[in-house]
């Protein structure tokens, strides 16, 4: 049995998390952290502050907010406690903390914790890497109206991964405005909508010469989160220390 504890627990992915945990085979959460403790009537306990957990815990799944990094990593770093970090908004001096991190403690860290999400991203740099400079790309990107930022870590992701095919020589361009700013080759458009309920759906445009393809992914609920968040722990509770991605757990789901 993993025992966890869930960083960010009354949030809303917090919630899903520990319902799917519910219904999950060999994995249950003992212990939460939140900043309103309070507010919750979980079957756990749950702390404002994580050095106040007094229960042992095998990992931590964490969807809580990008300032509670340092005290993450310190912990897990201190009890030798892989992590799972699911958190969105972390800039590139983070990802360095996240990475010195899994130096002394296993890590899965992504931006997104959708399986499908992660295949998208491969299948747009392969795209990239056989299309070259040959079509435009253009990314969209839908959320529902209480999102505050924008555009979505997701789209970030997918624009960086592909951009590494063309070895970080494109520049984005957020939205479009003017009568006479005339798309350039060296660039990836990136758009945000906003609106409803949707709970996600990236879509990424190759458009070229009389043709154009076109690859989407949409988040029906926000299961999928969770679901990618509890094969993630499953997968690196065991590993060696590391940084790991979702696209390393497809053979461990395959074998298990």
């Amino acid at each position: 049995m993993i025992n966890i504890a869930i960083n960010g627990c009354n949030g809303k992915m917090g919630l899903v998390l520990t319902n799917m945990i519910k219904e999950s085979e060999n994995i249950r959460v003992i212990s939460g952290i939140d900043r309103n403790p309070e507010k919750s009537n979980r079957e756990y306990p749950i702390y404002k502050e994580i050095w106040d957990m007094k229960e042992e815990i095998d990992a931590i799944i964490d969807f809580s907010h990008y300032s509670n990094l340092n005290n993450l990593l310190d912990y897990g770093i201190k009890n030798n406690i892989p992590l799972v970090i699911a958190t969105s908004g972390f800039i590139q001096k983070d990802e360095k903390l996240i990475e010195e991190a899994s130096k002394e403690i296993p890590i899965l860290y992504s931006k997104n914790m959708s399986l499908g999400i992660n295949i998208l991203v491969e299948l747009a740099k392969n795209i990239s890497n056989i299309l070259g400079e040959n079509f435009d790309i253009e990314i969209i990107e839908k959320h529902h109206n209480t999102k505050v930022d924008a555009p979505s870590g997701t789209a970030c992701m997918i624009a960086d991964e592909i951009n590494k095919s063309f070895n970080n020589t494109k520049n984005y361009v957020f939205g479009r405005k003017g009568h006479k700013q005339l798309r350039t080759k060296n660039e990836i458009g990136i758009h945000s909508i906003r609106g409803g309920t949707m709970s996600g759906e990236h879509t990424v445009l190759f458009s070229g010469l009389d043709e154009m393809i076109e690859i989407k992914h949409t988040a029906i609920t926000k299961n999928i989160f969770a679901l990618g968040a509890i094969k993630g722990v499953k997968f690196v509770i065991n590993k060696k220390n590391g940084l790991y991605s979702m696209l390393d757990i497809f053979n461990f789901i395959e074998s298990n």
